[in-house]
């Protein structure tokens, strides 16, 4: 039985780049790109009548930009997995994306493998950012006092700790479950308590803070 192929939609005003996209994913069995739109309205539009699996989101579009597409499109609920595409001049609106809550970022010059990576991991309910990603969001947090960041860490039990070192690698609650050998509905009560305890509002905010502060599996 042949597995079902993950749905895409492509969102990028330059249709040069959709089309290459297209091509270039195309050519990897399991993705298919059922839509594509090169203006924020019409990927609002057309996210909601095709319904794909993951979304690529480009940032810079007319009509309305990347980071009103994702508010819009988390606003009505839609359960496709966003990841944003990006340049190294983004930063200021990765920030913002990341208190949305795009599922994903991928810089727009990266390789294939880590794009096509990117797909199948959000789609599996993983998130991704691409490492260089996160060490610029990392540089470009605002300095904190770090006896705060300190006992934020220090209010974490020891498996909730190793819980968000295995949010940072970008496992799913199903996969921190099958690794921890405990129950998925333990993990979720773990990540609700980590968020609580280090006053993040989502995954992608979890793993930023791990990665800022090092943290590592026990």
């Amino acid at each position: 039985m042949v597995a079902e192929k993950i749905s895409l939609m492509i969102a990028d005003d330059h249709v040069l780049m959709r089309q290459g996209l297209k091509q270039l994913l195309e050519l990897e069995e399991d993705i298919a790109v059922i839509a594509q739109s090169g203006d924020g309205e019409e990927t609002v539009k057309k996210a909601l009548e095709y319904n794909p699996d993951v979304i690529l989101l480009d940032i810079n579009m007319p009509s309305m930009n990347g980071i009103e597409v994702l508010r819009r499109l988390k606003d009505l609920g839609t359960v496709s997995k966003i990841i944003m595409l990006t340049i190294h001049e983004d930063r200021e609106y990765l920030f913002e994306t990341m208190k949305i809550g795009a599922d994903g970022y991928v810089l727009k010059d990266s390789d294939a493998d880590s794009l096509i990576k990117a797909i199948r991991d959000v789609n599996m309910g993983k998130t991704y950012i691409q490492p260089s990603i996160a060490s610029m969001l990392v540089e470009g947090l605002e300095e904190k006092d770090s006896n705060k960041e300190l006992d934020k860490i220090r209010q974490l039990t020891k498996r909730e700790y190793e819980v968000l070192s295995l949010i940072a690698e970008g496992l799913s609650n199903k996969d921190i479950a099958d690794k921890l050998f405990i129950s998925e509905k333990t993990v979720k009560n773990h990540v609700s308590s980590i968020f609580k305890k280090l006053d993040v509002n989502d995954r992608i905010q979890a793993a930023i803070f791990a990665f800022k502060n090092d943290i590592k599996k026990i």
